[in-house]
């Protein structure tokens, strides 16, 4: 593998761009599983989980790592840890307040419509969203989606402080010592046990999305967000990915086999026995690790060139991840009592979900005093500056 030149690699863009249409997709079939989501207008189609559970277990895993990678890619171009600090706490603290105060609370509202909620929205939001107690089913003030903000300013801010407190020869021997197992023959099966060995106990691969409370999902994506920063910058572990993406892809594929066939047997809420459990997790964890590992091998591979859109699409990644999950439960809201079935309310929010995110990206970038609320630069580049020389996304 080798980086780009200008030292942007493109096949990152691109990777980055496809794991968030793919969340809003994921998003949208959710609410058409038994696992359910808040309003939820048709019945659960039975075969929607199978391909779900195709992206479930990587998913998150590659979005942190992606993250890391991207935020390695910034660091380099700062003057210091402090600088680099500074900049990610404004990049990503500033539109996390600004999405919990402003975009998040529509989702908790339509949530509590279905419930009875007989209050109209200002009084919920003068008097309950940031109440900090339970109404109804509700827990106020709700996170919802923007919880991957939060440990992603936690992971950005644990990495500053170990890069401040620890000496340089310290963080070199360890970035060598994960050089020598990952950057080898261990790749596959060292990242394979890794993730098995930190998602297998407790709750295994059901996430609280609390900071606080959330022990395996820390270790599982703070490590996938440390792979990614270490990859951006080592060239050994680049060229261990390239020679083993195939065999990655194949793994992440056989790891998804047993995941589907467990679901054919048990599926929805029906509850797994536990002798499945140990094989599960650890299928669950092959198809993690082998997808993530042969998706940054192909985005190399096939993907890194520039093209007309793909600064404006690395651009309008964040403000779509704003929005997306708001924009979904006020169309669902809306689409509940119009009597259409699975696939033709499935395709209508799709369509919705990606043209309001997108609306609100065009609309934000506009007006300056809403760029940085919605993770984009102050300045506007100039009309007409190369692609190559767009920030790099917040996320």
């Amino acid at each position: 593998m080798t980086p780009a030149q200008n030292q942007r690699h493109y096949g990152m863009d691109w990777l980055r761009v496809g794991a968030f249409v793919m969340l809003i997709f994921y998003h949208v079939g959710f609410s058409f599983t038994p696992w359910g989501f808040q309003t939820p207008s048709r019945g659960v189609v039975w075969w929607a989980e199978i391909p779900l559970l195709g992206l479930s277990a990587w998913r998150l895993a590659l979005l942190f790592a992606i993250s890391g990678y991207a935020s390695a890619a910034l660091f380099s171009k700062e003057r210091s840890t402090g600088t680099f600090l500074h900049s990610r706490l404004l990049r990503l603290g500033i539109p996390l307040l600004f999405g919990l105060t402003v975009i998040v609370p529509p989702q908790p509202y339509m949530g509590l419509l279905n419930s009875g909620y007989a209050r109209g929205y200002g009084y919920f939001l003068f008097h309950d969203a940031f109440s900090f107690r339970r109404v109804i089913h509700e827990s106020l003030p709700a996170v919802m989606h923007l919880w991957f903000v939060i440990y992603l300013l936690a992971y950005t801010v644990a990495l500053c402080i170990a890069l401040m407190v620890l000496p340089a020869r310290w963080r070199a021997s360890l970035a060598r010592g994960a050089e020598k197992v990952l950057g080898g023959a261990w790749l596959l099966p060292a990242g394979c046990l890794a993730t098995y060995i930190v998602r297998a106990p407790g709750d295994g691969w059901t996430d609280t999305h609390s900071v606080l409370n959330d022990m395996c999902a820390h270790l599982h994506y703070g490590g996938m967000f440390l792979f990614g920063f270490l990859l951006r910058g080592s060239e050994r572990l680049r060229a261990a990915i390239a020679r083993q993406w195939s065999m990655s892809l194949v793994l992440g594929l056989a790891g998804y086999a047993v995941v589907a066939l467990e679901a054919c047997y048990y599926p929805g809420n029906v509850r797994t026995p536990r002798v499945w459990m140990e094989p599960l997790d650890f299928a669950k964890s092959v198809q993690c690790w082998g997808t993530v590992i042969a998706l940054f091998g192909i985005a190399d591979r096939f993907w890194n060139h520039d093209a007309r859109w793909r600064g404006t699409l690395a651009e309008a990644v964040f403000p779509v991840f704003l929005a997306h999950q708001t924009v979904m439960v006020l169309v669902s809201y809306w689409l509940r009592d119009k009597g259409l079935t699975a696939l033709p309310e499935f395709l209508v929010l799709c369509v919705s979900v990606a043209g309001g995110s997108w609306l609100f990206y065009l609309v934000g970038r506009e007006v300056g005093p809403l760029r940085p609320l919605i993770g984009l630069k102050r300045a506007r580049p100039a009309r007409g500056a190369k692609a190559a020389a767009m920030p790099p996304s917040a996320i």
